[in-house]
């Protein structure tokens, strides 16, 4: 390991300590003296992703972490819950031990890792993936996203779609003969 101050090639480690998925070292040039830290982290045998075309190419983790983080932009989510979201679903595919794995799996995982994390990160993404023609096929997703978290807590730091009072008309309703045109927004009682 090069230090990265004088770029000596030779260092000692001053401490070594297990992390989530690898070792994190403390180092100390033997030459300046400056002390780095370095990660190392298992590389796992090659997996590759079959994508819609049929083509293959290798996994690669900074794609999926893009994909998550453009979802969860300007979301009052917690830092670092896009790094876990991909830490996550990348143990998942490695524990799998499959050698090929679809993007359409992948995209499902990260749909559903989406989906108790955040609602409207949930549906960027399903914008995209499910790649909606019309939006026809997004108020389907809306609707199917309402009827499924009535009586649940929304995420953390997320607030509701809708009033209480509309969640609970719509539970006792068939949410298919309820119009987009006849919602209105809800008052704030001041």
């Amino acid at each position: 390991m090069n230090c990265p101050y004088c770029s000596y090639h030779d260092s000692k480690v001053i401490d070594s300590r297990e992390i989530n998925d690898g070792v994190r070292r403390r180092r100390q040039c033997l030459k300046c003296g400056s002390r780095f830290t370095t990660y190392e982290r298992l590389q796992p045998a090659s997996l590759f992703v079959i994508k819609k075309d049929q083509r293959r190419e290798e996994f690669n983790r900074d794609k999926l972490l893009t994909g998550i983080r453009k979802a969860c932009e300007k979301r009052p989510l917690p830092s670092g819950s896009a790094d876990k979201i991909a830490d996550d679903i990348e143990a998942e595919i490695y524990h799998s031990g499959k050698v090929e794995i679809p993007t359409t799996v992948i995209g499902d995982m990260v749909m559903e890792k989406l989906k108790s994390l955040d609602h409207i990160a949930y549906i960027r993404f399903a914008s995209v993936y499910r790649e909606f023609t019309d939006i026809t096929t997004l108020k389907e997703v809306v609707d199917t996203l309402i009827s499924g978290e009535t009586g649940v807590s929304h995420p953390a730091n997320q607030l509701s779609l809708l009033s209480n009072d509309k969640l609970e008309e719509l539970a006792k309703s068939d949410p298919k003969k309820v119009s987009i045109e006849s919602e209105q927004p809800a008052k704030s009682k001041a």
